[in-house]
């Protein structure tokens, strides 16, 4: 298999695992507007998918309109949604000159419940393909490639601020650029 490109059949039983919150960053910043009948579409040509999951965190109130339809749409079009409720944390912080104060963060963080699913699905497929470029993913790879699974990262190294780790991409088997295949999985009203 070459580094860039997959052909027909190349990923034997498969499942795709999408980190909503570091892929939706990572195509923003690009400016790809995904159609993921498309995405699905694509990897499906590939090999015989068995799963295809999409991890995100919806805050309890507030949780944007297109998120809440995006999640609708996957959940009734062949995606496993997973979801988690985000937080509000209050926490006291020091500025430059030293001074205390409080601020508000927002976390929502999903890894742990995506590198479960890896491990469990890295006995059952071939080729696991992660939509994200998250460093923390490092580990779970490294496991899942000594189950002898596959391994397969999408993500991006053009944009603004690089939303994928460099270990990651020289850990996966297969380094997918999304924009080297934008043209296959976009709106196409766009």
């Amino acid at each position: 298999m070459s580094r860039t490109t997959l052909s027909t059949g190349d990923l034997g039983r498969f499942a795709m695992l999408i980190d909503g919150s570091n892929f939706y960053h990572t195509i923003r910043d690009l400016g790809i507007h995904v159609d993921y009948r498309r995405l699905l579409s694509y990897f499906k040509s590939k090999g015989t998918l068995l799963r295809a999951y999409y991890y995100t965190a919806l805050l309890q109130e507030g949780t944007p309109d297109w998120l809440i339809r995006l999640t609708d749409w996957l959940a009734y079009n062949g995606y496993h949604v997973v979801t988690k409720p985000a937080r509000t944390v209050r926490r006291q912080i020091s500025n430059e000159a030293g001074e205390q104060h409080w601020t508000q963060e927002t976390t929502g963080n999903i890894d742990v419940e995506l590198a479960v699913d890896m491990m469990k699905l890295a006995a059952h497929c071939d080729t696991l393909i992660l939509f994200s470029g998250d460093g923390d993913f490092l580990s779970v790879i490294e496991a899942a490639q000594r189950l002898g699974c596959r391994v397969i990262v999408v993500s991006s190294d053009k944009t603004s601020d690089s939303t994928v780790a460099d270990e990651l991409r020289r850990e996966s088997d297969l380094f997918i650029d999304i924009v080297s295949i934008a043209n296959e999985i976009c709106m196409l009203d766009r």
